[in-house]
């Protein structure tokens, strides 16, 4: 047994996190008057989008959280993670492959334009297309047609799969049985578009015009880097009815100054609680504190073009890395247990989780077995230079990037420190662009509730939030296979084994599970955080 090198000697300090995923989560709303409630003013934190507000190209937690509330899509997600039709009436398929969808009458935007099926299959047909270059296109990979749009140059500019059959109904054709399909399509890149999008989606992006619970303000209601500014959309007739009278998010440099508001009164719902209350806050709230799972997975990324970490060498730095950081400890001294050290790829909400997957034991904090392993990477490769691992500042990070350069530093016994970013935007760039020149904070909050989507957008060859490049066409043969299961044991079983592949390559270092830690002020009340984080924001109400 390895013994535990104390934190204490090396970091003393707690770590809250942001996510660069995001996803829909949302739960029946208690009723009240449609298109708004009395239920006061509601401001909420938030960070500032990287990008447009443009559903197929937003792929981060900021951006994520604003779409679900200005659109609504054929289902969304209840607060345990379970789907419920929201603009569709009906998703049918006899074989898992065909599916008939038929959305729900007199549906209309927030400009007052009708929301139709040709609103659905313009907006999926936009994301597709490869010269759009939208971030989440990789979704609509499964339809057939897909490759001809995403060709260079594109052989047609709609996917064949899509086919409006009237203003209420659609068909979509698959390229194999995904029996997964409809859970998928409470995710933002499935959300529908307005006819004005398409005049000019930058424009469309700043001032965006969406079907769900909220709308802006004002035309100019996102003051980009401050805030966000909503009010309840009055043409939405969907069961997410919004309980209060406004929605402001505001976008805080640090979430120390949001729970300083929080406990002030100045800001009443927060998603992460800063390092330097996580000790304290269920005691400074009480009731009101917020401690609970969510689909929440933590790593970092190593790019697979970094020097000395391709190929054999590269899979010796990795696994050896793996090896040299104490998760245990850091989960308990630096996040004060609102963690948990991670078992796999994927997060223990999640139906068909095991901790048991083979491979899982490179997770294993082993001092003795790392030291090796880097032995054996430098008789391939001398390693020379400073490992670092970029991070943005404004989502306190510090503390735990901190702490697991310091564990690398001290077992490998090479330099090893954070590379902060002011930003997430900015660290987001960087990474989009490949211009980064070191390892990455990364991490997941689910689409949706399912493995499939923990392991084939960030791992899956070409996917849109593969940030490492990582390419292996025996774990992409597992996803498609499990993809067309219609047995979700059976997939669940196909997706363990792809895993096995993932503990081999190491294409990211697994580090934990993410609780949801947060609260809500004194006024706020009907605060409820879903099964991905995300509070439910248009049932909260302020007295």
């Amino acid at each position: 047994m390895t013994r535990r090198a104390g934190l204490a000697g090396l970091l003393g300090a707690a770590a809250v996190t942001t996510l660069a995923a995001c996803g829909g989560s949302e739960e029946e709303g208690s009723g009240g008057t449609e298109g708004g409630g009395s239920g006061g003013d509601v401001i909420a934190n938030g960070t500032e989008p990287q990008n447009p507000l443009v559903p197929t190209s937003t792929n981060e937690v900021g951006g994520g959280r604003l779409l679900d509330s200005l659109w609504a899509g054929l289902v969304y997600y209840q607060a345990d993670g379970s789907p419920q039709n929201d603009v569709a009436e009906s998703i049918e398929s006899a074989d898992a492959q065909n599916y008939t969808i038929t959305i729900k009458p007199d549906q209309t935007f927030s400009d007052g334009t009708p929301v139709t099926a040709q609103s659905f299959v313009d907006a999926w047909n936009y994301g597709a297309l490869g010269t759009n270059a939208q971030l989440s296109s990789y979704f609509f990979e499964p339809i057939q047609g897909f490759e001809d749009v995403q060709a260079e140059p594109p052989v047609a500019q709609t996917m064949s799969g899509l086919q409006v059959v009237d203003d209420t109904t659609f068909t979509v054709a698959l390229t194999q049985p995904e029996s997964d399909f409809p859970l998928r399509l409470g995710y933002s890149a499935f959300y529908p578009l307005p006819a004005s999008a398409f005049d000019d989606m930058a424009a469309f992006g700043e001032s965006p015009i969406g079907n769900g619970p909220y709308k802006l303000a004002a035309p100019d209601a996102w003051q980009h880097n401050v805030r966000i500014d909503f009010v309840p959309n009055e043409t939405y007739t969907g069961p997410r009815q919004a309980q209060n009278d406004s929605l402001a998010f505001v976008f805080y440099e640090t979430y120390d100054a949001a729970y300083a508001d929080l406990q002030s009164g100045n800001l009443d719902v927060i998603d992460n609680i800063p390092p330097s209350a996580l000790a304290t806050f269920q005691d400074d709230l009480g009731e009101r504190a917020v401690n609970q799972p969510a689909a929440v997975f933590q790593s970092f990324t190593i790019p697979q073009n970094l020097p000395h970490f391709s190929g054999e060498e590269g899979k010796l730095r990795r696994q050896a890395i793996s090896h040299a950081i104490d998760r245990a400890q850091v989960c308990e001294t630096v996040f004060q247990d609102t963690r948990t050290p991670a078992k796999d790829f994927t997060s223990p909400v999640i139906d068909g989780y095991s901790e048991t997957v083979p491979g899982s034991e490179v997770l294993a904090y082993d001092p003795e077995e790392a030291k090796r392993l880097w032995a054996e990477a430098d008789a391939i490769s001398p390693y020379t230079g400073t490992f670092t691992i970029a991070y943005n500042s404004d989502g306190g990070h510090q503390e735990w990037v901190d702490a697991t350069a310091a564990y690398i530093r001290q077992t490998l016994g090479i330099q090893a420190e954070g590379a902060p970013y002011p930003t997430f935007a900015a660290l987001r760039t960087d990474v989009t662009n490949r211009t980064i020149t070191g390892a990455f904070r990364t991490g997941w909050q689910a689409d949706y509730p399912g493995l499939y989507n923990f392991l084939a957008p960030i791992y899956a060859t070409g996917a849109g939030s593969n940030d490492g490049d990582y390419s292996n066409p025996e774990f992409d043969a597992l996803l498609n296979q499990a993809a067309a299961q219609t047995d979700a044991a059976a997939s669940n079983e196909l997706l363990q084994q792809a895993q096995t592949i993932l503990f081999e390559d190491l294409p990211a270092i697994p580090l934990w599970y993410s609780n949801v830690t947060g609260g809500s002020s004194e006024a706020a009340s009907d605060v409820q955080f879903g099964w991905n984080s995300v509070p439910l924001y248009y049932q909260i109400t302020k007295s």
